[in-house]
C-alpha cells in the first residue's frame, strides 16, 4: 500500500515536473542501459579488439585449408655470352621460355607437416653457336607429389591455432565484462538522477508547506494573534526552503547533463528518468552464489587463459636451440618432347628423400635461464587465480550481508517515513491551531524530507547492491539464470 503511494507521488511529482516541457525524453533504466551499450567509448573499443581477434581466427582456420596457386611466367628471353673452359672457347647461347606452374598444398595440422602437389610446364626453345648442339625446341612437363615433415620439435601450427582460439575467448570475456562495467556505471548514474530528481520533487513538496505555512501564520499576524517574531521566522523559513529547491534544481540539471554525456545524448534535450522502486525482495543464496561465481566468474577464465599461454610460452622457450630435423619425400614424373602430346612417352621418374637435423652444441646457458623465467611467470600466474578465486568468495559474502542489511534499513526507512508523516500531519494541524510555533514545525518539515529521501536512497542501495551480486556472481537471482557469454567454437 505505501509502495502504491510513493509510486503516485512519482508520478505526480514527473508530471508537475514536465509541466510546459515539450519533446521531453523519458527514460527507463533498461533503455539508458541500451542507448549506452550503442554508444559507450569502452564498448566499442572492446567491440572492435572482439572483431580483430575473430578475424584473426577465422583467418588462421583458413590456413588449414588446401591452398591453390598458379604461376605463370609467359615469355622468359635470354641472350648470353659463356665461356666454355673445357674448350677454351666462347659461345652464344640464346633462350626463349614459357612456363606455367600448379601447386596444391595442404597443411596437416596432427603432424605440422605440408602436403603438396606440383604440375609444371614449359615450352622451351634454345639455341647455342659454340660446341656440337644443336639446340633444343619442345616441351616438358614435371609433376611431382611433395611431403615435408618437421621432426623432433612442437606442432607450431597447433600451437598456434589454439594461441588464437584463446585470444578470441579473451576478448569474448573482455567484452562481456565491459557490458557488465557499462551496465554498473550506468545504473548508478540513473539512480543518482533519479535521486535528485525526488529530492527536487520534495523540495518542491516542502516549498509548497511553507509557503501554506507562512500564509497561515501572516493571516494570524494580521489579525493579531500571533506575534511579528513568528512571522519573521516563517519568512525566513521559506526563503531558506526556496534557496534549498534552487540548489537541488541546479544538482539535477548537472547530474543531468553528465548523465547525457555518459549516454552519448546531446546535452540539449531535455530528459526524465522514471526508475521502477518498488521493493520486491530476492532470494539469494550464499552458496549458490559462491557456487556460481567460482564456476562463471570471467576473471577466472581469463586467469586460466593466461596459465595456458604460459604453459605454451614454456613449450616455445623449451624449443630454443632445439634438436630437431626435417623429412621431405618427393615423388613424381618428369617427361619432355618436341611435340606437345608426347611429352609422357618415355617418362622419367623424380625422387627425393632428404633427412636433415639440427643439433645444438651449446649455448652458454640460456635456454635453462629463459625456461626458469617462464616457469617463475607461469608461477605467479597460477597464485594470481588462487587469489582471486579467495576474492571471489570474500566479495559475495560481503555483499549477501549487506543485501540483507540493506532490506532491514528498507524496513525501517519505510516506517520512519510512516510515522514523520503522521507526525507532520499532526504538528501541522497544532500549528494551525496556535499550539506550535513555526520553528518546530520547521523541525518537524525537515525531519518528514529526510526520511523521505531516506527510504528512497534505501530502494536504490538494494538495487545497486543486488546488481552487484549480479556481476560478483555471474548470477541473476532475479530472473534465477546464469550470465555467461556465448562465444564461437
Amino acid at each position: 500500500m505505501f509502495i502504491n503511494k510513493i509510486k503516485i507521488r512519482l508520478i505526480l511529482g514527473a508530471i508537475l515536473f514536465s509541466s510546459g516541457l515539450y519533446g521531453q525524453r523519458i527514460l527507463s533504466l533498461q533503455q539508458s542501459i541500451e542507448q549506452a551499450m550503442k554508444t559507450s567509448p569502452r564498448i566499442q573499443g572492446s567491440r572492435l579488439s572482439l572483431i580483430q581477434s575473430e578475424e584473426n581466427l577465422k583467418a588462421q582456420r583458413a590456413t588449414l585449408k588446401s591452398n591453390f596457386n598458379l604461376n605463370v611466367r609467359p615469355l622468359e628471353y635470354s641472350h648470353d655470352r659463356i665461356f666454355n673452359e673445357q674448350f677454351s672457347e666462347w659461345y652464344t647461347v640464346e633462350n626463349y621460355s614459357s612456363l606455367g606452374n600448379f601447386r596444391v598444398s595442404q597443411p596437416i595440422l596432427w603432424t605440422d607437416g605440408v602436403l603438396s602437389l606440383n604440375n609444371s610446364l614449359q615450352y622451351r626453345e634454345n639455341s647455342s653457336t659454340g660446341g656440337n648442339s644443336s639446340g633444343f625446341k619442345g616441351f616438358s612437363n614435371s609433376l611431382d607429389l611433395t611431403l615435408e615433415q618437421p621432426l623432433f620439435t612442437y606442432n607450431r601450427t597447433k600451437l598456434e591455432l589454439k594461441e588464437l582460439e584463446l585470444s578470441y575467448e579473451n576478448a569474448t570475456l573482455s567484452y562481456a565484462l565491459q557490458e557488465l562495467s557499462v551496465e554498473n556505471m550506468v545504473t548508478q548514474a540513473f539512480f543518482k538522477v533519479y535521486q535528485t530528481q525526488m529530492a527536487l520533487n520534495t523540495s518542491r513538496e516542502e516549498y509548497q508547506n511553507r509557503k501554506e505555512s507562512y500564509d497561515i501564520i501572516k493571516n494570524k499576524v494580521d489579525a493579531g494573534l500571533t506575534a511579528k517574531e513568528e512571522l519573521y521566522q516563517a519568512e525566513l523559513d521559506l526563503m531558506t526552503s526556496e534557496s534549498s529547491m534552487k540548489d537541488n534544481e541546479v544538482a539535477f540539471e548537472n547530474d543531468k547533463d553528465n548523465f547525457k554525456q555518459m549516454l552519448g545524448i546531446p546535452l540539449e534535450e531535455e530528459i526524465m528518468v522514471l526508475a521502477d522502486v518498488s521493493v520486491l525482495p530476492v532470494d539469494v543464496q550464499l552458496n549458490i552464489a559462491i557456487e556460481q561465481g567460482l564456476s562463471n566468474r570471467m576473471e577466472l577464465r581469463q586467469r586460466q587463459i593466461a596459465i595456458e599461454n604460459g604453459q605454451f610460452d614454456i613449450i616455445k622457450t623449451n624449443a630454443l636451440n632445439e634438436f630437431k630435423g626435417d623429412l621431405v619425400l618427393k615423388f613424381g614424373l618428369i617427361g619432355e618432347n618436341e611435340e606437345f602430346q608426347n611429352m609422357f612417352n618415355e617418362p622419367t621418374n623424380n625422387q627425393q628423400v632428404s633427412l636433415g637435423l639440427i643439433i645444438p652444441l651449446w649455448d652458454w646457458g640460456e635456454k635453462k635461464a629463459r625456461l626458469k623465467a617462464a616457469q617463475a611467470a607461469l608461477e605467479q600466474t597460477q597464485n594470481d587465480l588462487r587469489d582471486e578465486e579467495v576474492d571471489i568468495k570474500l566479495t559475495i559474502r560481503q555483499v549477501f550481508r549487506s543485501l540483507e542489511n540493506n532490506l532491514r534499513q528498507i524496513s525501517i526507512a519505510r516506517k520512519n517515513l510512516e510515522n514523520a508523516e503522521l507526525t507532520y500531519e499532526i504538528n501541522l494541524e497544532k500549528y494551525k491551531n496556535g499550539d506550535l510555533t513555526s520553528m518546530d514545525l520547521n523541525l518537524v518539515q525537515n525531519q518528514l524530507t529526510t526520511k523521505k529521501n531516506g527510504l528512497t536512497n534505501s530502494i536504490i542501495s538494494y538495487k545497486l547492491e543486488l546488481l552487484n551480486m549480479k556481476i560478483q556472481s555471474m548470477y541473476d537471482f532475479e530472473n534465477q539464470v546464469p550470465v555467461t557469454p556465448q562465444f564461437k567454437k
